[in-house]
């Protein structure tokens, strides 16, 4: 089922946004591609199991048609967006509450809606923060078992990238990860979010467009390698996860995961992950609510 939607600018400043919703199925099939692409046994997994903690992401996707995809291929933001004109788009965040576990082979109920739109900078060098939410309610469940508000930053035509020449700096941690992603991993994980941006597959585009140095490693991506890195290196179970982006990661150069423990003996525990480039630089950083 899917609701038509009008005006998401007016009817936010009416103080109620429209909602589109939508049916999914945290299928079988749909998880043992996901554990695949993490190189997991897929038969560790079983219909009426818990679905693991950060694997939701494949149930978020927009289902735009090839002919509706922006010039970038991106899909869009899972919900229809006013015309703001601003065409550059960049993920900054997202945060995640797991308030319920969803279930393998259990009908998803996913409601997406613009929570606000926050017009920046000057006329000459307009930007707009974009936040969307996506609640997933499992079967007959009233409230939410997942949220999800990502936060785009929305942009005019630009120069493109601009790398930083800093020094190389050494990486060090107590509970450390190292993972190269390479470009299989990039289109699994843009395949399985039906992702068509051109930055994660394309690397001319990337390269001769955009000006990066090579593809882009997905957000989502990182966000997912960090619930990955807590719930197998840290043995915790996630309860909320608040991330920001600084900087890109690239396609074949290795990225660490350090996790640390907040001070002050808060409980249920809460981590700090941050996750650096191959040039020690800060690309990534979480706050993870665990038990």
């Amino acid at each position: 089922m899917e609701q038509q939607v009008g005006d998401y600018e007016e009817s936010i400043d009416r103080g109620v946004p429209q909602v589109l919703e939508v049916q999914e199925i945290a299928s079988l099939s749909m998880l043992g591609k996901i554990a695949a692409m993490l190189d997991i046994e897929p038969t560790l997994f079983l219909q009426g199991e818990a679905l693991p903690r950060g694997w939701h992401f494949a149930l978020l996707p927009s289902s735009a048609q090839r002919s509706q995809l922006r010039g970038d291929g991106f899909s869009g933001l899972g919900v229809p967006i006013p015309d703001l004109g601003l065409p550059r788009l960049m993920l900054i965040g997202r945060s995640v509450e797991y308030l319920n576990d969803l279930i393998i082979g259990d009908v998803v109920v996913r409601r997406s809606f613009i929570q606000s739109i926050d017009h920046k900078g000057e006329q000459d060098r307009p930007r707009a923060l974009v936040k969307v939410c996506h609640e997933l309610h499992g079967s007959a469940q009233s409230v939410p078992d997942v949220c999800e508000t990502q936060t785009f930053m929305m942009m005019p035509e630009g120069k493109g990238y601009q790398s930083s020449q800093s020094p190389v700096q050494e990486v060090n941690g107590d509970i450390i990860r190292q993972i190269t992603p390479d470009a299989t991993l990039l289109f699994h994980f843009s395949a399985l979010g039906f992702n068509a941006h051109k930055i994660h597959l394309d690397r001319d585009y990337a390269r001769n467009v955009e000006g990066f140095p090579d593809l882009v490693v997905n957000g989502g991506l990182i966000a997912l390698l960090v619930t990955e890195f807590v719930r197998i290196d840290l043995g915790r179970t996630i309860l909320s996860l608040n991330i920001k982006y600084q900087s890109p990661l690239f396609c074949d150069r290795p990225a660490t995961l350090v996790a640390t423990v907040e001070e002050g003996g808060a409980h249920p525990p809460i981590w700090q992950i941050n996750v650096y480039d191959d040039r020690g630089n800060l690309a990534a950083q979480a706050k993870v609510g665990t038990i």
